[in-house]
This record gives structure tokens, sequence and C-alpha cells, in this order.
């Protein structure tokens, strides 16, 4: 058996070819990132949607209570 040169890497032994990656997963912006921005938006929207419903109520309820004094 051939010996390589770098005791870390001998010839012959584990490895393989690795995948070839698009330029994107090199960038770590792999499929798995898409679903989580997709998750983050829809988290966000859902956020604004209660703010707004709590403002929407809180600005109901304070002109109620100036017709009401």
């Amino acid at each position: 058996m051939t010996v390589s040169k770098n005791i870390n890497n001998p010839v012959g032994q584990g490895g393989g070819q690795r995948k070839k990656q698009s330029r994107a997963e090199r960038q770590n912006n792999g499929p798995h990132r898409n679903l989580d921005r997709q998750s983050a938006a829809d988290q966000k929207a859902e956020l604004v949607r209660k703010m707004r419903e709590k403002a929407a109520k809180g600005a109901g309820q304070t002109a109620d209570n100036t017709t009401q004094s």
C-alpha cells in the first residue's frame, strides 16, 4: 500500500468524493435555511397581526371612554 506523506491522511482509508455543492449551499443558504426563513416570516406576521388587534382594541376603548365622560 502507498504511504501518504501526511500522517493524518493515510491513502486508501476512509473518505470518498465530496458532494458538489451549489454556491448557495457553500454560503450556508441551502434549502433548510429557506424553511427557517419562511417560519420566521410566519411568526413575524402573526406577531404583527396580534399587535394590530391589540392596538385597535386600545384605540376603541379610549374612544369609548371619551364619549362616556
